[in-house]
């Protein structure tokens, strides 16, 4: 004879298995990942960040996470503020320190990429501002950037300049494959959608880099 099965007892189990495993989450510490939970909304995971796609050359068309500036600038969600097809062009010089860019003419009513380090945000920014710059877009100097840049804010450098143009971060290593894809390419910039509405997209479903961790 079996001997009496003990119900109470096969339901502590069977709930204690459940928790356990609602309570595991796949979550990965790279510097442009989502930080994805199941079961959580993108607008909650992507918290303030803003994206935008390249559209062209197809070896860059994936949709790309940026940071906006903290405390300085415009909004990149501005009923005024919407590229589509626009042109992101890369810097030349890419520290963008001073005004004079060898490729200024290329750089107006465009959406202006430069590199971290040397200056302040808030000078790079005035800087793309003052040869017509609509924007500026930051990037890590090289490939060897990590999770620490997850957590960077791009903040006022306290001076008593502001800029009137959106500004933002690019996170992860972005930026650098973007710069050497196109000089490999020799095209002088590439096409982007900016902002792109991404609320009602699943996070899974989001086209990111193949080169980003998940």
């Amino acid at each position: 004879m079996l001997p009496p099965v003990n119900i109470s007892a096969k339901i502590v189990v069977l709930f204690a298995l459940v928790f356990l495993l609602s309570s595991i989450a796949i979550v990965h510490s790279g510097a442009n990942n989502l930080h994805m939970h199941d079961g959580a909304r993108t607008q909650d995971i992507i918290a303030g960040d803003v994206f935008f796609e390249i559209v062209d050359p197809p070896e860059l068309e994936y949709t790309y996470r940026i940071r906006p500036a903290k405390d300085f600038g415009t909004s990149f969600e501005s009923a005024s503020f919407r590229v589509r097809e626009g042109k992101l062009v890369p810097a030349i010089p890419p520290d963008a320190c001073e005004p004079n860019f060898l490729n200024k003419n290329d750089l107006k009513g465009n959406i202006v990429l430069v590199e971290r380090g040397e200056c302040s945000f808030v000078t790079k920014a005035i800087n793309v501002e003052q040869v017509g710059g609509r924007a500026v877009i930051i990037t890590e100097i090289d490939s060897s950037s990590d999770d620490y840049d997850y957590y960077i804010e791009m903040i006022h450098d306290k001076t008593d300049r502001d800029t009137n143009i959106p500004a933002a971060f690019l996170l992860g290593r972005n930026g650098h494959i973007i710069r050497k894809t196109l000089a490999k390419l020799n095209l002088p910039y590439a096409l982007i959608n900016l902002p792109v509405n991404l609320t009602f997209v699943a996070p899974h479903e989001i086209n990111q880099p193949p080169w980003l961790q998940w």
